[in-house]
């Protein structure tokens, strides 16, 4: 069965940390990009980080310095550690993978996602 499956979601105050965990099942992991995204109560999904050939990284412009994507390939295990968190970062959180190497943070082109898992940063 194809899946992912977020987990590591909660409620910190401004300036804390959580990491997201995404466990990918059911399809060759390392032939993927992955990536993070995330939506907002009235907003729409916006990319956060993506993850791609050899362990390469994009960034969002509004998280950069801050979150930090990684991947456990052996595991099919993919992170984002999130520090210095604002109340802006306030969004559900989605994992999501597609086939091949191309680095992009346009949620449309991912065909694969979890359910997602809510993060709640308070001020």
């Amino acid at each position: 069965q194809v899946q992912l499956v977020e987990s590591g979601g909660g409620s910190v105050q401004a300036g804390g940390s959580l990491r997201l965990s995404c466990a990918a099942s059911g399809f060759t992991y390392s032939s993927y990009r992955m990536g993070w995204f995330r939506q907002a109560p009235g907003k729409g999904r916006e990319g956060v980080a993506c993850i791609y050939t050899g362990g390469r990284t994009v960034y969002a412009d509004s998280v950069k310095g801050r979150f930090t994507i990684s991947q456990d390939n052996a595991k099919n295990m993919l992170y984002l550690q999130m520090n210095s968190l604002k109340p802006e970062d306030t969004a559900m959180y989605y994992c999501a993978a597609h086939p091949g190497a191309m680095a992009t943070l346009n949620p449309g082109q991912y065909g694969l996602w979890g359910q997602g898992t809510q993060v709640t940063v308070s001020s």
